[in-house]
């Protein structure tokens, strides 16, 4: 007997014994298929792999049939290699990891068939063929995330996660736990390099602050690192100062929402400590976030708006429904430590939203973005879609992939060909989920799916917000008992900014005013 053939022995007792009948076929064609009913329609099939375009490097894409039968037959098939085939009383069809990679792999740029019977009645059925491209392109192979418990205004289980995308592997970042339940946020890295990263800590114990793990350093800067971008040189981070406000609707779909009530952006050259705020994009009278280098890292990008309100007294000012941001850009010279004029990118007065969270592909052709109705913070907005502006012309356009419901929290691949974002879709808003896209070299986003998970029922009594997927390249290398410890320290260096800084023992979150 051949170790292959003693392979299908073992798989198929092994699936068997779970009342699942796995086989790895090339060249035969199991009894049924000539017996089968044809229906003409993709099957029901959960999570949606349907006509998606595939990573050659994801983890199986396991799914349910959700067709009446009481047996399923699956075959999973390309034009290189051997073709997978489950058979299985079940509705749960669970892809053997080897087979799969194997079958990605030997076809990278051609197509995935995968054909879905059901048998019902004592009648089998065949339902049309899947036809799921397989992408030349990698995606990157690990994704760093946070996870928040289902509450609304006390985040007592909140985490950064990373995810190995080839298997269903998860680990914890850091967690606020250590930090007697801290929160932990905002978690950034440079050019998708997992050695070189940023995340902020708000701790009523340990103060607000950020970890720099970055090569040999790691340690606290007491600062409050909001919404981060890491110069493409590796040598500064531009982050936003934010004075954050939660309040809640009496009614509707999504009843929480948030208000800047002051914002500025700031930046930390960690090659000689300096931390500043950015001139001219810290504005008295206007509202800075979300900042974004180009590739390049000639110009800072970023969202502005005016501040409306001429003072705050504890509740929400009745003109945050009319906050609207607009895309704006700054030059930077890192060398002279020289900032220019902001230039307007996009007006919210020729879009008429509010447009929110820039990133620009690695190769500096595309820019993706959200807009909403108003206000500063989409994941809470039902309206709020996701758009591509191609930098060379400055057109921009609504993708296809949006929903009905919030996207938002976008990031690329470091080959600039898959996204990663959040989208309230799938579950009728109420939970954010992680979903993933093919982007092609005209800039165009392919129909998204949600990550897989070994269970493809998972995300049905998953309770918790998946938000901020950072694709990187590799695994953090620094152990989260490492962060905790530094997290736990007395910071290295302390924000000079006035205003920006809260010591340890603090319950404010975010700076309450600035200069």
């Amino acid at each position: 007997m051949t170790k292959k053939r003693r392979w299908r022995l073992v798989l198929l007792a092994a699936a068997l014994a779970g009342g699942t009948a796995v086989w790895a076929i090339s060249g035969q064609r199991i009894p049924v298929v000539d017996e089968a009913v044809q229906v003409p329609r993709l099957p029901r099939i959960h999570p949606d792999y349907c006509e998606i375009v595939i990573p050659p490097n994801i983890a199986p894409m396991n799914f349910e049939v959700r067709e009446p039968g009481s047996h399923f037959l699956v075959r999973i098939r390309s034009e290189k290699g051997d073709a997978i085939e489950i058979g299985t009383r079940w509705s749960r069809i669970s892809i053997p990891a080897g087979p799969w990679r194997s079958l990605l792999q030997a076809n990278r740029g051609g197509n995935l068939h995968i054909d879905v019977y059901g048998k019902a009645a004592g009648q089998w059925r065949q339902y049309a063929t899947i036809v799921n491209p397989i992408a030349d392109a990698d995606i990157s192979p690990y994704l760093a995330y946070r996870r928040i418990g289902p509450v609304h205004n006390r985040w007592t289980r909140v985490g950064v996660y990373q995810r190995e995308m080839g298997t269903y592997r998860e680990s914890v970042v850091l967690d606020g736990a250590s930090l007697e339940t801290g929160c932990v946020n905002c978690h950034s890295f440079a050019n998708n390099d997992p050695r070189k990263m940023l995340i902020g800590l708000r701790s009523t114990k340990f103060g607000n602050a950020a970890i720099l793990a970055a090569d040999d350093r790691l340690e606290k800067i007491g600062a409050k690192f909001g919404y981060t971008a890491w110069h493409p040189s590796g040598r500064l981070a531009a982050y936003s100062v934010n004075n954050v406000w939660q309040f809640f609707h009496a009614a509707g779909m999504e009843v929480r929402d948030v208000i800047d009530i002051d914002a500025a952006l700031a930046y930390c050259r960690f090659d000689d400590g300096k931390m500043a705020l950015v001139p001219r994009a810290a504005d008295k009278a206007r509202l800075e976030s979300y900042p974004a280098w180009s590739p390049d890292g000639r110009y800072l990008y970023y969202c502005s708006a005016p501040i409306l309100w001429t003072e705050s007294d504890g509740l929400p000012p009745p003109q945050y429904a009319d906050v609207k941001y607009d895309l704006m850009k700054i030059r930077y010279d890192i060398d002279a430590d020289r900032w220019g004029e902001p230039e307007t990118v996009l007006s919210s007065r020729e879009t008429g939203l509010s447009i929110l969270q820039p990133r620009i592909s690695p190769d500096g052709r595309f820019l993706l973005f959200c807009m909403c109705r108003y206000g500063c913070f989409p994941v809470y907005q039902p309206t709020s879609d996701l758009y591509m502006m191609d930098l060379a012309t400055g057109e921009y356009t609504r993708l296809e992939i949006n929903s009905e419901f919030s996207e938002s929290w976008h990031s690329w691949s470091s080959n600039s060909r898959w996204i990663a974002f959040s989208s309230r879709r799938g579950n009728g808003g109420f939970f954010t989920r992680c979903y993933l896209s093919f982007v092609d070299e005209e800039g165009r986003a392919h129909k998204p799916f949600v990550l897989p998970q070994d269970d493809p029922q998972f995300y049905d009594s998953f309770l918790d917000t998946i938000s901020v997927p950072e694709l990187i390249d590799g695994p953090i290398p620094v152990a989260g008992k490492a962060l905790a410890r530094v997290a736990r320290t007395d910071p290295v260096l302390v924000d000079a900014i006035s205003g920006a800084s809260t010591p340890a023992g603090s319950s404010v979150p975010w700076q309450s005013a600035r200069e």
